[in-house]
């Protein structure tokens, strides 16, 4: 007789299969990278949005995007931790990568500043 079950722990999930007297078990924090993709995700779709206003040639046009972008982020504190919280789980740089926008970098820096904060 076999058996499934998975315990939430929080921070990820506990699977374990049950056959007989036999356990296997997996640790795995599926919530982490998600959160990653997903807060990054929402940015991604913000530069797009602003990318239809604003011009991006320039690094300086791109810089003003992503101030931009900032300020719409700061009037959602909710987005704002979500993305904090991003940062912690999975670092700067895969952030960065994860937004995938030539404005993203500018946007890492203000974040980078954030999350500075929550440190201290």
């Amino acid at each position: 007789m076999g058996s499934n079950r998975n315990i939430n722990t929080g921070g990820g999930n506990y699977n374990e299969r049950i056959q007989g007297d036999y356990f296997q078990g997996n640790y795995y924090a599926a919530g982490q990278p998600q959160s990653l993709a997903e807060a990054a995700a929402e940015i991604q779709l913000l530069l797009k949005q602003l990318e239809q206003t604003y011009p991006t040639t320039t690094p300086l046009q791109k810089e003003i995007i992503a101030a931009e972008a900032i300020k719409r982020i700061k009037t959602k504190p909710l987005l704002k931790e979500r993305i904090i919280n991003a940062v912690k789980e999975g670092g700067l740089a895969a952030f960065e990568k994860a937004i995938d926008n030539p404005a993203g970098a500018f946007i890492v820096n203000y974040i980078k500043g954030w999350h500075e904060v929550e440190e201290n």
